[in-house]
């Protein structure tokens, strides 16, 4: 790993213009803003169709909510290295040094990042279906696939629009955003006004005028190897509900006293929305059996099926508005998050020169909100929903690890003296379990793991690019 290390000399930055404007509310609702987007309302109904139990279902959301809680303990305990942004690219430079930072980078780039933005806008866009048909212009070329696994043109109304929204947002973004905290906590008030309402009436309304559905006790269809997998599997889907917990980190320059606020955010922000997962998924269940669920097409989203079954045709277009505000914010949150990371990895010459520079007018990072426009867009058009977000989840938990290890190893060295909850234990078990997630998916989703894995390692090329054209 020495080998490795800081390679690349970092180039000189001009002056930052950020100010340390977000408390600690907003960065909370930062936390929750982004985690709350889309899984909630679409991921319980893949579970459903995997043959696993209620009683199972609900321990996938329960386990995902825990190993993600550690995950909080652990990684919210590095915000002690920097109060500079950058998050975990800036966290995994002062570890492991450049190469390995760059490695993030340009996984966020072509996998995490860009795929949790096109991901985000394919569900927002589904929602609007719900409401106003979409149509599929391109059904002819449905079946044109690359891999077996790939079909570009399937779904290609949604994912028009889908392409269409991202630019939308990004042109918003290209000109400049005022009061965007205050923004994004009004509209995660919204989504937990709208969530809670929704768990309210699951669990109360649903069971005095009908009757309420018995969240059973048997057991799964899988037993032994096979039930190991297809819970894995569904915790996959619940990780990808939990995503985003860590991207207030990117915003550390911007955020008052960011070594203390920056964790609590973290923590606070999960603590929250796991425990609203756990109470609408059995309000869910309450409502609308699993066999029911599981049934649903691709492009029905069981939060809307869940909510008309309660309130007819009025309940269905609540929970599309809900979800198309829900998606809105997050999406409108990634878009700014991501460009800003790869505005700094320019700025530090792990990126394209360009995407370093502000527009002269908005001072906006402009470029490199446009490159990651194009390839989000791009990638909403190469694979569905759930496959998108299993290859985000592999990539994220891969990282993961890694800054647990770096924590225990900065730890040891004195680099971080904060108190940390839970210190050693916790880290050690959040560093099992990643492994253990990763060696399952890799076993269980072989095309898409190694689709993942390809597109990080086309970084490398691009580090030895970028390293002898800064070489100074």
């Amino acid at each position: 790993m020495s080998m490795l290390k800081n390679n690349l000399p970092r180039l000189d930055k001009p002056p930052t213009s950020l100010k340390r404007v977000l408390g600690l509310t907003s960065g909370i609702m930062l936390v929750a803003g982004i985690m709350i987007g889309s899984g909630i309302f679409k991921k319980i109904a893949p579970m459903a169709a995997s043959g696993l139990s209620e009683i199972d279902i609900l321990g996938a959301w329960v386990i995902a909510g825990i190993v993600t809680m550690l995950g909080a303990f652990t990684i919210s305990g590095l915000a002690d290295l920097t109060t500079e942004s950058g998050g975990e690219y800036e966290y995994l430079r002062i570890i492991f040094g450049n190469f390995t930072a760059f490695l993030f980078g340009w996984a966020s780039f072509t996998i995490i990042g860009s795929a949790s933005i096109a991901a985000i806008a394919f569900i927002f866009t589904q929602s609007f279906n719900a409401l106003i048909p979409i149509g599929d212009p391109l059904t002819s070329l449905k079946d044109i696939n690359f891999g077996g696994f790939i079909f570009p043109f399937s779904n290609s109304g949604i994912k028009i629009i889908a392409c269409c929204m991202i630019m939308f947002l990004t042109w918003v973004n290209y000109r400049g955003t005022k009061k965007g905290a205050a923004l994004n906590n009004g509209v995660t008030y919204l989504k937990i006004g709208g969530i809670v309402l929704l768990i309210i009436l699951g669990f109360f309304f649903y069971d005095s005028r009908n009757g309420v559905h018995e969240i059973k006790m048997a057991s799964s269809i899988h037993s032994g190897e096979g039930f190991i997998g297809v819970f894995f599997a569904a915790m996959l889907s619940a990780f990808w509900a939990y995503d985003g917990w860590l991207n207030v980190s990117f915003v550390s320059g911007e955020i008052k006293d960011p070594k203390k606020n920056v964790p609590v955010a973290i923590i606070a922000g999960v603590s929250i929305v796991m425990l609203l997962y756990l109470l609408i998924n059995v309000a869910f269940m309450k409502v609308l059996p699993l066999n029911k669920m599981a049934a649903l097409s691709e492009n029905d989203i069981a939060a809307s099926v869940v909510a008309a079954t309660i309130m007819g045709k009025n309940g269905s277009i609540f929970i599309s508005i809900l979800i198309l505000l829900s998606t809105f914010g997050a999406l409108n949150g990634l878009i700014i998050t991501y460009a800003r990371l790869y505005y700094k990895m320019a700025q530090d010459g792990f990126f394209f020169k360009q995407a370093a520079n502000t527009h002269p007018r908005f001072n906006t990072p402009h470029v490199s909100l446009i490159i990651s426009m194009v390839i989000s867009c791009l990638l909403v058009f190469s694979g569905t929903f759930d496959m998108l977000t299993d290859i985000i989840v592999f990539a994220g938990f891969l990282f993961y690890a890694l800054l647990a290890i770096g924590l225990i190893q900065m730890k040891r060295k004195g680099k971080i003296s904060a108190r940390l909850i839970g210190y050693p234990v916790v880290p050690i078990l959040f560093i099992v379990f990643s492994l253990a997630l990763l060696a399952n998916t890799c076993i269980e989703q072989p095309k898409q793991t190694m689709f993942g894995v390809c597109l990080m390692l086309t970084g490398i090329p691009f580090y030895y690019f970028f390293k002898r054209n800064n070489r100074v």
